[in-house]
């Protein structure tokens, strides 16, 4: 029984992962025909394609009547973009990864608020339904100021590898077919994660926030890891930092909001949430200063991103292990 739940497990990553360049390339091309400007593309390639899977994976998890797996997902997928991602896309990144705009620092103001404003409203040992509400009126608000000023949008999104592609309408419907089998390959991958997972904390006796945390969260971060190294390489670096700071935003205010208002998220033992928010917290400070001050994420800051990570991660385990033989 066992191994036929780590090969369901195993088989939704690998789904989860296709679904991930199925969705990645099809908007790429839709945006290319379309006409998009290019942070248009940032934000909705990166940033809301890469939280489908948190999306799909927390709404599954609510209806189970699991909801903290998903609050556990949020938190792994959130340190991985703001560490691992970031670190990994600055080492392929020739120059470094630029953050020199107004609008990238001031995003940074607000993921350091999305990483604190969850901590903040489970204090009491449950994400309500009033919170969900204010963590997607948190969202409103951020969406509000990032689409208030034309300007943000006044470079076109020009891939150089595309422009040699052929975009006929028949293309155009073609890679709206394969951004819908995407999405569908994401639910279905979302279940199989949900379930396994499930099980796995059942059988183990693992709490469903620290499976979250290291299985789950890993996994759904897999886009933002593929599409910020492929983005460093291409050297597109204008869109990593606004992409994947919105790949923090969304999942910890509009999906946990979402969750929260399907299914209230109780948190009986709350010191693996608390010890990755304080992480993430860290690393964002750290992320923000380095932004603000030195207006690029290099390989030196990358070091001491991916450092943060390490011992984000050595931490939990050793929690893990205190926990279990308490």
């Amino acid at each position: 029984m066992i191994w036929f739940y780590v090969l369901i497990f195993i088989i939704s990553c690998v789904l989860l992962y296709f679904a991930g360049e199925f969705l990645v390339k099809g908007l790429t091309r839709i945006a290319k025909f379309l006409g998009w400007k290019e942070f248009v593309v940032a934000f909705l390639l990166i940033a809301f394609a890469s939280s489908l899977p948190n999306l799909s994976l927390g709404v599954s998890s609510a209806l189970h009547g699991v909801p903290q797996l998903s609050f556990g997902d949020v938190l792994g997928n959130n340190m991985i973009a703001m560490t691992l991602a970031v670190g990994l896309a600055a080492f392929f990144s020739r120059d470094g990864i630029t953050g020199n705009s107004q609008t990238i620092q001031t995003t940074a103001v607000f993921v350091l608020v999305s990483a604190i404003l969850p901590l903040l409203l489970v204090a009491d040992g449950i994400l309500s339904r009033i919170d969900g509400v204010l963590l997607i009126s948190f969202f409103g608000c951020y969406l509000y100021w990032l689409f208030s000023k034309k300007e943000r949008f006044s470079r076109v999104y020009n891939n150089e590898r595309d422009t040699q592609l052929h975009f006929g309408i028949s293309n155009f419907f073609k890679d709206i077919s394969r951004v819908l089998l995407g999405v569908i390959f994401v639910i279905i991958a979302a279940e199989g994660i949900v379930r396994s997972s499930a099980f796995f904390a059942s059988t183990f006796n693992l709490p469903l926030v620290l499976i979250g945390i290291f299985v789950t969260g890993a996994g759904n971060a897999l886009p933002e890891i593929y599409f910020s190294i492929v983005l460093a390489k291409r050297g597109h670096n204008w869109m990593i930092l606004g992409g994947l700071m919105g790949a923090v935003i969304i999942p910890a205010t509009l999906v946990l909001g979402i969750v929260s208002l399907i299914h209230p998220i109780e948190i009986a033992n709350f010191s693996y949430g608390i010890i990755a928010r304080l992480f993430l917290i860290i690393a964002s400070l750290f992320f923000f200063f380095s932004v603000l001050t030195g207006k690029k994420i290099t390989r030196k800051e990358a070091l001491v991103l991916l450092g943060i990570y390490i011992v984000f991660i050595l931490t939990e385990i050793a929690m893990g292990i205190y926990e279990n033989i308490k």
